[in-house]
C-alpha cells in the first residue's frame, strides 16, 4: 500500500534478536497507522493484571501515511505502551526530526520487547539495527548530554529519543525526550523505556515510501500550506508559541488555578508577550512546518546565579500553567527553570505541577505537614517549586510521594479521592473542564484519561469551525450540556486520527483536505466521514484494552475538584452535568452502560470481530 513501507522492525532486547514485522495492507487500511496501529499490534499482549514494566510487554514507536510526505506539519510519531502511570492504555507523541528519520530508516515504527542485562541504546540506520552498550550513559549527565555523546558515537544527523533520571528511576510520569527538548510527554512512557535498560532509540536514514498521486498531491500541499498561513492562530503561535492563550484562556476560564479552585489571575505576568519582553526568545519548528510555536531562551540566568543556561526550550502553555498560576506562582524565573529541570531529566511538567498544586492544596488544608514534606509547601514559592521539582528528579524524601501523581497522593497522605485531580490516574492538563461541557466529558472518557487532546473543545467548540461543519457537528453554547454526548463521540473520534495519520494536533486544516491528501498518499479513495469511521474504530479498540485491564463505566468519572462550581470568572455557577452527558455518550457510542464496554455489535460493525469475541467470550 503507497504510503508506508508495510513493516516494522521488532527488537527483541532481552535476546538482542531483530527481524521484520510484515504488516498487511488490509491492516494500513483498517488501522492507518501512528497510535492506531500501535494499539492493534499491542492488543495481543494485553492480560488482565499484568505489571505494565513486565519485559515481555512492547513499547512501540509507530509513523503513519503523512509522516515523510512533503505535507506541513506531519513530523509526528506516535509512542504506545501500556502506561506505568496508569496501567491502562498509554501513548504520547513527539516532533522535531525524529519522526522524519524514523521513517527514514525504512520502517513505519519500531516494536520493541524484553529488557537489556545492562543498558543500551539501539542504533537504526542503513536497513539494520545495532544494539548498543550504554552503560556509560546510564546515570550520568542529563538528556542533552546523553544526546551529544551518542551523537558523536553514531551520524551527525542522526535523531536521539532518550530517557533521563525520570525513566531511569521509573517515575510514573517519565517522558522520552528526543532533538534537544522535544518530549513525549505523557503517560510515563519514559519509565517503560527505563524498565527495558533502554537509554536511548537512535534512528537516522532517508529513505521514502512511494505515494500514489505525487503530482496531485503536491497541489493538495499547496492548498494546505494556504490554509495553514491564512488561518487566524498561525501569527500567534509563531510570536508567543502556545502561551498565546493564556490571556484568552484565562478570560474563558479555562485556565486553571490554584489547584483548580481558582479561575481568575494575573495573566499579563505570564502570557506570551510577558516572556517575550522578559526573555531573549527564538523559534523552534519541526521539520515541515511552516508556523514554528516552538519556544527556546537563549543565554537564561536564573535568579541568585550568575551561571547562564545557554539554551532552555520552552516553556509552552501547559508548562507555564502548571507551574504557574495552578501553583499561585507568578515568578517566570521560576517557571523557566521547572521547565527546564523537567526536560533536562525528562519528567512531564504537566504531570508533575499538577503534583506539587496537589500538595500546597493540601499543606494548606492541613493535611500535609511540614515534617512531613520536609519544608513548607506554600502557594506561590518559585523556590519551593524548583526545591520540590529536584526531590522529584533525585527520589529523594517527599520527592518520592509526589512522583508517583495526585492518585497515590492521595492514598498515601490521607487526602479525599475527589480532591486528586485525575481520570484514571493521569493528571489533568491546564485546560478546566468547567469552561466546556463537552471538555469534561471528554476527559472522562477518552482513552488515556485526563487528556485535553482527545477531545480538545478548547479550540474547536466554536460556531463555524470547519472541522466541526465538514462532519457535520453544529456546534452550541459551550456550557449547555444539551448534545454534548454525541458532538464529544465525534470529536473524540475525529481527534483519534491526528496520532495515527500521524498530523500535528494544531493543525488547522479542515477534514475533507486531510482526506485528500490520505487519498492522495495511499490511493485508496477516503471521504470526510469515512475519517469519523477510522477514528471511532481505534476509540473503541483503545477503550477495549482498557477494559481488558480492569476499566468500567465507574472510571468514566472526573473528581469533584475539578467539576464543583467556582465562585469566580467564566465559569463561575457552572458544574459539568455529567450524568446527562454520560448516558447520551454511551446510548450514541453504543457502550454497554452496567459494563463500559463497546457493544458487541459495535465492534463486529466496526471489524473489530476478535475484540468483540473477547470481551463477550
Amino acid at each position: 500500500m503507497k504510503g508506508y513501507f508495510g513493516k516494522f522492525l521488532k527488537i527483541d532486547l532481552a535476546t538482542g534478536e531483530t527481524d521484520e514485522l510484515a504488516v498487511k495492507d488490509n491492516d494500513l487500511k483498517t488501522y492507518i497507522g501512528g497510535a492506531t496501529l500501535a494499539a492493534r499490534l499491542i492488543y495481543d499482549h494485553v492480560k488482565p493484571g499484568m505489571d505494565p514494566l513486565s519485559p515481555e510487554n512492547p513499547i512501540v514507536f509507530a509513523t503513519g501515511p503523512f509522516t515523510g510526505s512533503n505535507a506541513p506539519m506531519v513530523s509526528r510519531a506516535a509512542i504506545c505502551g501500556i502506561s506505568p502511570g496508569t496501567g491502562l492504555w498509554g501513548e504520547a507523541t513527539t516532533g522535531g526530526k525524529f519522526p522524519m528519520r524514523l521513517k527514514g530508516t525504512g520502517y513505519d515504527g519500531i516494536f520493541i520487547t524484553g529488557k537489556a542485562e545492562q543498558p543500551v541504546y539501539v542504533y537504526v540506520h542503513d536497513g539494520s539495527a545495532e544494539i548498543r552498550d550504554a552503560s556509560h550513559l546510564w546515570g550520568t549527565g542529563d538528556i542533552y548530554e546523553t544526546q551529544e555523546k551518542i551523537r558523536a558515537e553514531v551520524d551527525e544527523k542522526a535523531s536521539i529519543a532518550c530517557i533521563g533520571a525520570g525513566g531511569e528511576r521509573l517515575i510514573n510520569y517519565a517522558n522520552i525526550m528526543n532533538d534537544e527538548g522535544r518530549a513525549a510527554g505523557r503517560c510515563g512512557l519514559g519509565a517503560f523505556m527505563g524498565s527495558k535498560n533502554l537509554k536511548a532509540l537512535v534512528v537516522s536514514g532517508g529513505k521514502k515510501a512511494r505515494f500514489a498521486n505525487p503530482e496531485h498531491l503536491k497541489q493538495t500541499i499547496a492548498e494546505a500550506r494556504e490554509a495553514i498561513q491564512s488561518n487566524a492562530y498561525t501569527q500567534a503561535y509563531k510570536l508567543y508559541g502556545t502561551n498565546f492563550y493564556m490571556d484568552l484562556a484565562m478570560r474563558l476560564g479555562d485556565a486553571p488555578a490554584k489547584y483548580f479552585t481558582k479561575s481568575v489571575f494575573p495573566a499579563a505576568k505570564i502570557h506570551g508577550p510577558a516572556f517575550r519582553n522578559r526573555y531573549r526568545m527564538g523559534n523552534y519548528a519541526c521539520a515541515g512546518c511552516p508556523i514554528g510555536c516552538g519556544r527556546v531562551i537563549k543565554d537564561f540566568t536564573p535568579k541568585d546565579t550568575k551561571n547562564a543556561i545557554k539554551q532552555v526550550d520552552g516553556p509552552e502553555y501547559e508548562t507555564v500553567g502548571a507551574f504557574g498560576p495552578l501553583c499561585m506562582n507568578f515568578d517566570t524565573d521560576a517557571i523557566v527553570m521547572a521547565n527546564h529541570l523537567c526536560n533536562a531529566h525528562g519528567i512531564d511538567t504537566i504531570s508533575a505541577g499538577v503534583s506539587i498544586a496537589f500538595a500546597m492544596h493540601l499543606f494548606e488544608k492541613g493535611i500535609l505537614s511540614e515534617e512531613k514534606a520536609g519544608l513548607p509547601v506554600r502557594w506561590g514559592d518559585g523556590k519551593t517549586i524548583l526545591k520540590l521539582v529536584e526531590m522529584i528528579i533525585r527520589q529523594e524524601g517527599f520527592g518520592k510521594i509526589l512522583s508517583k501523581g495526585v492518585r497515590q497522593m492521595a492514598i498515601e497522605l490521607g487526602a479525599d479521592p475527589e480532591e486528586a485531580a485525575h481520570v484514571k490516574g493521569l493528571e489533568f492538563p491546564m485546560h478546566d473542564p468547567r469552561a466546556y461541557q463537552g471538555a469534561a466529558l471528554s476527559y472522562a472518557v477518552g482513552p488515556r484519561g485526563a487528556c485535553h487532546l482527545k477531545g480538545s473543545y478548547y479550540s474547536m467548540d466554536a460556531p463555524g469551525n470547519e472541522v466541526g461543519l465538514a462532519l457535520g457537528i453544529t456546534f452550541t453554547d459551550k456550557n449547555n450540556p444539551a448534545q454534548k454526548g454525541a458532538l464529544t463521540a465525534k470529536m473524540l473520534s475525529f481527534c483519534e486520527l491526528y496520532n495515527s495519520f500521524t498530523l500535528c494536533q494544531f493543525s488547522p486544516l479542515p477534514a475533507p483536505l486531510i482526506a485528500t491528501i490520505l487519498s492522495d498518499i495511499t490511493g485508496v479513495r477516503t471521504t470526510a466521514m469515512d475519517l469519523l469511521t477510522f477514528g471511532e474504530r481505534s476509540l473503541n479498540l483503545k477503550r477495549a484494552i482498557n477494559n481488558k485491564l480492569g476499566v468500567t463505566r465507574k472510571d468514566d468519572h472526573i473528581p469533584d475538584i475539578v467539576r464543583k462550581a467556582l465562585n469566580e470568572g467564566a465559569t463561575a455557577g457552572i458544574e459539568p452535568d455529567m450524568d446527562r452527558m454520560l448516558k447520551e455518550f454511551y446510548e450514541v457510542s453504543q457502550w454497554d452502560w452496567d459494563t463500559g464496554k463497546p457493544q458487541k455489535g459495535k465492534l463486529v460493525e466496526l471489524g473489530l470481530q476478535y475484540v468483540a469475541k473477547d470481551l463477550y467470550a
